[in-house]
């Protein structure tokens, strides 16, 4: 089966009923944790970004902290799923602000709970390459913003 284009689904999507948009919801709800996930964003917690970002930096923390650091392979491959995770609930947001603190965030908390694994080349590397993508982000954002953003990454050790 193809599926059908962005535009073909916006057209259909005209022509239900409010019924039969919330029952095609919650079936589309059912398949996947990641639009279960998007859904419960979109439902509970895109009114108030702050606090999604709030909860979010919680997680990454708690995730960091679980990291072990008794051998480099595990310790990259333990970054690598945060990181994923961190995008993925980036993209739930939308906003070039929440993936910038996100990231920050991200690499900030790395450094400072586990100093020692920034001496293995490759962490070292996936945190320049956030670092260098942070700054592409904050180039699109507002002055005042990106001025905030900067002088935290600034703050950092990399």
């Amino acid at each position: 089966m193809e599926a059908a284009t962005a535009k073909e689904l916006r057209d259909e999507l005209k022509h239900r009923s409010e019924s039969e948009l919330r029952e095609i919801v919650l079936r589309l709800s059912r398949f996947k944790k990641e639009n279960k996930e998007l859904l419960s964003y979109l439902l509970f917690q895109s009114h108030n970004e702050d606090d999604y970002i709030d909860h979010i930096k919680t997680v990454i923390d708690e995730k960091i902290l679980e990291i072990n650091t008794s051998n480099g392979y595990y310790a990259k491959k333990a970054i690598r799923r945060i990181l994923r995770e961190t995008k993925k609930f980036v993209r739930y947001s939308g906003s070039k602000e929440t993936e910038v603190a996100l990231l920050i965030h991200f690499c900030r908390s790395l450094q400072e709970t586990h100093p020692k694994l920034m001496n293995i080349k490759v962490v070292r590397d996936i945190v320049q390459r956030q670092i260098v993508l942070i700054k592409v982000r904050i180039s699109t954002l507002h002055e005042d913003l990106q001025h905030d953003f900067e002088q935290e990454i600034n703050m950092m050790d990399y």
